[in-house]
């Protein structure tokens, strides 16, 4: 296992990020211990998770697997969505980033965590206003270093601007969607955080399953087949013939499809870590074989070639053909 740099953090995190979603859901607490075990036995010390996945259970079980272990991690977690049936129970304002720092806290069992995200843009309230409540719980101590999870580059190089004018804590880290079939991150939002110096460790590298190879057969369960959010997202049909060509490019290299859709999210030069999820620690370590696979940059454009590769901002694509 490779370490990176946390952003200009001076953190060095590992090369892959575990995200804890299936913790108290789609993995009961023993399947989680054992999933935890297998990612510190890799070497991973990054570990992410979100005040809502599974009502919070998702936080008490990293909480209490961690134990001694506390110091030698990088803890992420989450704010926005919403956490109860009061009108103010979500989203980005300081009242509720507070709150939710705060029980989040409690049930990870520690006194701060190193990451909190902004799940999703808040379009009820300003950037300003939820930049002022990051600086609040940094300078509490609570939250290290201020995340967006989810934002447009736009709206994030705002944020960074408004920072940087006030002389408060910088984002250090940003968590789009990024895999061989969701490539947008590509146009503004990679170049960006590149140029600010700003870690990335992007979701879903393997298109929420699609890019596993098992959904080549009809009856396999998962996401995709299991959550209606999952198969809209994946479910146009130039999505499933890119995860075909791409299992038959594995089955040609002897690789698992799973291992290369992580080992080619994350050899992206502006992506610091991707995150990785599993039900078992069956499923898990394909995902962590994936630090076995070394991409050339042949390799690596090759594979892109199976996809879509998006347009430029400015649309003008046919300048990109030519160059």
């Amino acid at each position: 296992m490779k370490f990176k740099p946390l952003g200009l953090s001076g953190v060095q995190v590992s090369q892959l990020c575990f995200g804890t979603m299936s913790f108290g859901g789609d993995a009961d607490a023993a399947m989680s211990a054992k999933m935890f075990r297998a990612c510190r036995d890799a070497g991973i010390n990054f570990f992410d998770t979100a005040d809502q996945y599974n009502k919070g259970r998702s936080e008490e079980i990293l909480g209490e697997l961690m134990g001694k272990e506390r110091d030698d991690l990088v803890i992420a977690t989450k704010c926005f969505n919403p956490v109860g049936d009061d009108v103010n129970a979500r989203g980005g304002s300081r009242r509720h980033m507070v709150r939710a720092v705060e029980a989040s806290l409690k049930r990870l069992r520690t006194d701060r965590v190193e990451i909190l995200f902004l799940h999703q843009m808040d379009p009820r309230t300003p950037i300003e206003e939820t930049l002022r409540g990051f600086e609040d719980l940094v300078r509490a101590g609570k939250v290290l270093y201020p995340g967006l999870s989810n934002h447009s580059a736009w709206l994030t190089q705002r944020a960074l601007d408004v920072q940087e004018r006030e002389g408060w804590s910088r984002l250090q880290i940003l968590q789009p969607m990024y895999s061989l079939v969701k490539r947008q991150a590509e146009v503004e939002i990679l170049p960006m955080a590149a140029a600010n110096g700003v870690a990335v460790t992007p979701y879903s590298p393997a298109g929420g399953g699609l890019l596993s190879g098992k959904f080549a057969d009809k009856s396999a369960k998962g996401r995709i087949a299991e959550n209606k959010m999952y198969a809209a997202r994946y479910g146009e049909p130039w999505m499933h013939e890119v995860a075909a060509k791409f299992a038959a490019f594995c089955r040609e290299r002897g690789w698992h499809p799973m291992s290369a859709a992580v080992a080619w999210c994350g050899a992206h030069p502006a992506v610091t870590a991707p995150i990785i999820g599993a039900r078992s620690t069956e499923q898990l370590q394909a995902s962590l074989d994936s630090v076995k696979i070394a991409l050339t940059p042949e390799l690596y454009a090759e594979m892109a070639a199976l996809s879509r590769t998006p347009p430029p901002a400015t649309d003008r694509s046919e300048e990109q053909k030519k160059a």
